[in-house]
């Protein structure tokens, strides 16, 4: 298999899962990725309802379509399962995830800081003489950038909450 195969093979799937809120759904939901050998690299979870009966579970993983669509036919048997939806093959969605960037730096690496988050569009949410904490939205690429170009001008930490996602349209 060559390079550009198994890239093709293990494409990006990003997996919205509904389901009811409770207790050791989300641990059932990551054995099967486990059970196959497949990591997740982004898990965001949160209630929906009013009623906090219903969560909106949502999956970035990488994997060939065969076994993405395996997965996706064993999450729709777990019982406390609403809808599976794979957004990568549904057609446009939106997609944002959110980050706080603390860099440390002085003199010319903390005007350049400054100036890089002006164009990322980036929020400072606090600093002190000595540092920023930024706040950035948007696509994983994007934060992905913002992180590369502040690791040599004195990024110290990074917390994310991972991606969050919904079809474009009235669907």
């Amino acid at each position: 298999m060559t390079a550009e195969t198994m890239i093709a093979a293990a494409e990006r799937h990003v997996l919205t899962i509904t389901v009811d809120n409770e207790a050791g759904i989300l641990a059932k939901i990551a054995g099967l990725f486990t059970a196959r050998g497949y990591n997740i690299d982004s898990l965001t979870v949160a209630d929906i309802t009013d009623g906090h009966d219903v969560s909106r579970i949502t999956i970035v993983t990488h994997g060939p379509p065969e076994v993405i669509d395996q997965i996706r036919a064993q999450l729709e048997r777990l019982v406390p399962v609403h809808k599976v939806v794979d957004l990568t093959e549904v057609g446009p969605y939106v997609e944002r995830e959110l980050a706080l960037i603390k860099v440390a730096g002085q003199g010319e690496n903390r005007v350049e800081a400054l100036r890089l988050a002006d164009v990322f569009r980036a929020k400072v949410v606090d600093t002190t003489t000595g540092s920023f904490v930024f706040e950035l939205t948007g696509p994983s690429s994007k934060i992905d950038k913002f992180v590369r170009l502040m690791r040599p001008l004195g990024l110290t930490e990074l917390s994310r909450t991972g991606v969050l996602s919904i079809t474009r349209g009235t669907d």
